[in-house]
């Protein structure tokens, strides 16, 4: 199983990112897809999730209304779209996939990992 992110960067305060999350090797229908994030010397957190069947999500309250997170079943993608960014969004961005489970809020929960990508807000 391989997930990878990409679409990280550096942007000014109020920007947008869009991230990608490219899965291969997993029946990604059968996944719930979530984004957490892990910013210098704290714990990773969890963001959003969206279910394998593509029309439920879920938030952290933090980024409600800034940040939509969507899922592409037959391209096997996830993707998590920021606007108006903050500082306090930068972070390294991971995916991660839950098999068959809505909705798990704690990173132990998911059964796979990307390597992240960086995003930096700078203000």
């Amino acid at each position: 199983v391989l997930l990878v992110e990409s679409g990280g960067g550096l942007v000014q305060a109020g920007g947008s990112l869009i991230l990608s999350c490219a899965a291969s090797g997993l029946t990604f229908s059968r996944y719930a897809m979530a984004w957490f994030r892990q910013a210098p010397g704290k714990e990773r957190e969890f963001v959003a999730a969206i279910k394998w069947t593509a029309d439920v999500t879920y938030y952290v309250e933090a980024v409600k209304g800034r940040f939509t997170i969507s899922r592409d079943n037959a391209k096997n993608t996830v993707f998590l779209q920021m606007s108006s960014l903050k500082p306090e969004d930068t972070a390294v961005y991971y995916c991660a996939a839950d098999y068959l489970t809505w909705v798990s809020l704690r990173a132990p929960q998911y059964d796979y990992w990307g390597q992240g990508t960086q995003v930096s807000v700078s203000s």
